[in-house]
């Protein structure tokens, strides 16, 4: 079972920053897919930003150059930077997880981002 560490929601004002980190439990070698996902209040969980595998980022349309998707192949880990925040950007944060075997998916349990003044 592959487990998921997330860490660094919260709430910040508009026009803020904050930086979420997810950890996975297994190697990066058995990694296809690793990102993060959204969902607001009354939306469809949405995808924010992954990196696949050969190393090539994908960015929802809403938060090209205002978040940088980054990771440690070493420690299996992606962080997510996010500035220039606006209060359409709060919602619960998603680690996802795609593994090579079978394409199996895994989520992590959430983190709230609020931004409001």
């Amino acid at each position: 079972q592959v487990q998921l560490a997330e860490s660094g929601g919260g709430l910040v004002q508009p026009g803020g920053s904050l930086r979420l980190s997810c950890g996975a439990s297994i190697s990066i070698l058995s990694i296809a897919v690793m990102g993060w996902y959204r969902q607001a209040p009354g939306k469809q969980r949405e995808l924010v930003a992954e990196i696949t595998s050969d190393g090539h980022t994908n960015y929802a349309d809403s938060v090209k150059g205002r978040f940088t998707l980054s990771s440690d192949n070493a420690k299996a880990t992606v962080w997510l930077q996010m500035n220039s925040l606006t209060p359409e950007d709060t919602a619960v944060y998603y680690c996802h997880l795609k593994h090579r075997r079978f394409g199996v998916e895994y989520w992590g349990q959430g983190t709230q981002v609020t931004v409001s003044s």
